[in-house]
């Protein structure tokens, strides 16, 4: 799968310019201070945005595993149709049906338990993926306080942030 891509990763160096550009003016000491919590949410948004790429990725090799266990499971079954449908051929043994049953039964659980791994790693890439998009917004909303000097934008800013926050814990546990 497509790693997550963030459009923002290089605004938290303009932020941070602009921030810079007002403490000489002597009017950015809350400018610095919006900066900093811009350049982490960014860092947070890429670390998101990775583990959500990985996540997605372990999620698709655990269906295709998941397949293949599948896949020869109907094998098994087939070809235990096939042999109790022969007669028996002198010098072959074939397996009991019961030993085909048992085989059967562990490739099916293994087959579910790569699916059930499939659907954990994609539940947590959403998770993942949402807290991308929370940070995102962060980020805009951020830099559009520095630009604007209001500050009631910045503080939007750190609650997006908090619940971004909160959906990568999740995501990561």
């Amino acid at each position: 799968m497509e790693e997550i891509e963030i459009p923002t990763e290089h605004l938290h160096e303009h932020i941070m310019e602009k921030a810079e550009e007002l403490m000489g003016k002597g009017e950015g000491k809350l400018s610095m201070y919006i900066a900093i919590c811009t350049a982490l949410m960014a860092v947070l948004a890429a670390i998101a945005g990775l583990l959500a790429g990985h996540f997605s990725n372990e999620a698709l090799i655990d269906q295709i595993k998941a397949s293949d266990q599948w896949a020869f499971y109907q094998a098994k079954s087939i070809k235990a149709e096939i042999q109790n449908l022969q007669p028996l051929v002198a010098g072959v043994i074939h397996k009991t049906p019961e030993q085909i049953k048992i085989e059967e039964e562990i490739i099916k659980k293994q087959a579910e338990q790569y699916q059930k791994a499939s659907e954990v790693k994609l539940d947590k890439h959403s998770w993942l993926a949402k807290a991308v998009t929370f940070f995102q917004v962060a980020i805009a909303i951020s830099a559009i306080s520095i630009l604007s000097k209001k500050t009631i934008l910045w503080y939007v800013g750190i609650l997006l942030a908090i619940a971004g926050t909160a959906f990568f814990i999740i995501g990561i546990i």
